[in-house]
């Protein structure tokens, strides 16, 4: 139980550190610095949402359950990150890094649910070790 649910539960907590903090600038160019950190955003919560959906799976809930409940879990979480942001000196909360955090969270899983069952049997045996298909 602890195996699936603690990586979930660290991964939060180190987007919750992220965004507790001032934004360093990645770049004086607007675009640039808005990719980057819009990248940011669609991996963290890709991840939260691949965690999600291994734990998911672990507790035995069939993979499209997962799959969904996972993306919807990481939409919220990313609104109440969102949210805290709001009350962070330096920072703000908007709903389209909400937006921005279930685009990245719909399309790892994605990923996961569709392609890894596909991949080579080698690599498909280590993704099946790691619990995620």
């Amino acid at each position: 139980m602890a195996s699936l649910w603690l990586p979930v539960i660290i991964w939060a907590f180190l987007i919750y550190r992220f965004s507790s903090g001032s934004i360093p600038v990645a770049s004086t160019v607007f675009w640039k610095d808005f990719t980057v950190k819009k990248t940011g955003h669609v991996f963290l919560f890709g991840v939260l949402a691949v965690l999600f959906y291994r734990a998911f799976v672990g507790e035995g809930f069939p993979r499209k359950k997962a799959a969904l409940w996972a993306v919807m879990f990481s939409a919220f979480y990313g609104a109440t990150d969102e949210y805290h942001q709001m009350f962070t000196q330096g920072r703000e909360g908007r709903i389209r890094d909400v937006f921005i955090d279930t685009l990245g969270a719909s399309v790892f899983i994605f990923l996961v649910y569709k392609l890894l069952p596909n991949l080579p049997k080698k690599l498909k045996i280590y993704f099946e070790r790691l619990g995620i298909i």
